[in-house]
């Protein structure tokens, strides 16, 4: 799991902070959240952090149903997804890579569902994010 960039510190970051975390990867996380409202409807995005220890993320939502978690590193981020045990088979029955599958078959279960989570280091990256959103809004 990648480290959150923003550990240790008890405000949401800026828009600054967050450039500066992601450096290149920015624009990819910029295209991610864009792609998810235009194709998505994702029309809620919110810092969210549960502990200063753990760090933030920010939280795309459709309406009241939260979709993913978007986590800064240095340089790249991970989308996050509690996907329902309809959203695993789907995703199993899917044309996911074999190593996404297999990040969904290892992933911890939760009483929200299975905790699903990608390091996005590439604009490649991206095409597996988006499909499991709409995997996840489908289910």
């Amino acid at each position: 799991m990648l480290p959150n960039a923003f550990a240790g510190q008890a405000r949401k970051p800026s828009d600054h902070e967050l450039t500066a975390a992601l450096g290149a990867a920015r624009a990819i996380w910029d295209q991610l959240v864009g792609d998810l409202v235009r194709e998505h409807g994702v029309d809620v995005q919110e810092w969210n952090s549960y502990s200063t220890r753990a760090g933030w993320s920010l939280r795309l939502k459709h309406k009241d149903r939260n979709i993913v978690y978007l986590t800064p590193s240095q340089g790249c981020f991970m989308a996050s997804f509690a996907l329902s045990d309809k959203a695993v088979k789907a995703a199993r029955q899917s044309r996911l890579p074999a190593r996404v599958i297999e990040i969904i078959d290892e992933a911890k279960r939760y009483a929200e569902g299975t905790a699903v989570r990608i390091d996005v280091k590439s604009a490649r990256d991206i095409t597996v994010v988006k499909k499991l959103a709409a995997i996840k809004l489908a289910s």
